[in-house]
């Protein structure tokens, strides 16, 4: 049986930048029994590196080292887990701007209708404020 460190399997990753969703996932891939894995006494650095908010330096995490079975449904499974850490993320929305638009991005025939929506309702909003207010005039 081949025995591999986790370290060295981050180290394979085809976006570095993604090792620490990747060290979480194997975590739980663990947890659940899906791969044979164990604790080693010594830690190792992420690949990935931080940034703090407000433009401080950047940093790296450390992560405790685990020693797995490489078996073939280990390569199976890293092999998915790899190309899912590989594609865009899913991120939030994109924010509406021109080149969204012009990109394709942003739906422009969408974004007009939604806007439309909140005009009629803000617009609706106003009558049915200033109906209600003249009828409590007439008092």
């Amino acid at each position: 049986m081949a025995y591999k460190k986790l370290s060295e399997q981050v180290l394979s990753l085809s976006n570095p930048q993604r090792s620490d969703t990747f060290v979480k996932i194997f975590r739980g891939a663990v947890r659940d029994g899906r791969i044979e894995g164990a604790y080693m006494p010594e830690r190792f650095t992420l690949p990935k590196t931080f940034s703090r908010r407000g433009g401080g330096a950047a940093y790296q995490r450390q992560a405790k080292e685990m020693l797995f079975e490489v078996n073939p449904a280990f390569e199976q499974w890293f092999e998915t887990v790899n190309r899912d850490l590989a594609a865009s993320r899913k991120g939030g929305k994109v924010k509406a701007s021109v080149e969204a638009v012009e990109a394709g991005l942003v739906d422009f025939k969408q974004m007009a209708a939604a806007t439309r929506q909140k005009m009629q309702a803000s617009y609706t909003k106003g009558q049915r404020l200033g109906k209600s207010r003249a009828g409590s005039r007439k008092n």
